[in-house]
């Protein structure tokens, strides 16, 4: 009965619509009279806030499967399984990552750099690449808010991570 697109948005932001409805009912109950429900209420609806702001940034790494392959993420390492044509894949341990590249050709990519030079290309849109979100945001001195954007603007970006030292 529910549209196709409607679905797909629904799943995608499912998070965030969650993390809204505990933010509404955390402020619900700072309403109800009294300073230590004012003040649970309040306590909540910080840490809701917070949550939907996670939530809206990682609803932005979810992009409908598009780009051939799988990502992976075990045990510190990313690992991208593609299908061919260029696109075989690899693995990387999140220590050896030193930058982090958005490159745009015929779809978008994210570059992934290790120490010694070799680099592995992740499409964007390939199977399973929301969890480089969580990849990512462990990373030291890393802006995920910039990442983010880089991924809405659609245009082939310099580096948008570079590892400390």
């Amino acid at each position: 009965m529910i549209r196709p697109e409607l679905r797909a948005h629904l799943t995608r932001q499912r998070e965030a619509y969650v993390a809204g409805l505990t933010l509404a009912a955390s402020l619900w109950v700072a309403t109800r009279g009294g300073w230590f429900l004012a003040a649970l209420g309040l306590c909540l609806a910080a840490l809701a806030a917070g949550w939907l702001v996670l939530a809206l940034r990682r609803a932005r790494f979810a992009r409908p499967v598009s780009d051939p392959g799988v990502v992976e993420l075990d045990e510190g390492r990313i690992g991208y399984w593609g299908t061919g044509g260029g696109m075989l894949g690899g693995t990387m341990a999140l220590e050896d990552l030193v930058e982090i590249r958005l490159l745009l050709k015929d779809s978008q990519f994210w570059r992934l750099k290790s120490r010694d030079g070799q680099a592995l290309l992740v499409p964007v849109a390939a199977a399973g690449s929301e969890k480089l979100f969580d990849a990512f945001a462990g990373l030291p001195g890393i802006d995920m808010g910039a990442l983010a954007a880089a991924l809405d603007r659609r245009i082939s970006a310099q580096s948008l991570w570079r590892r400390p030292g």
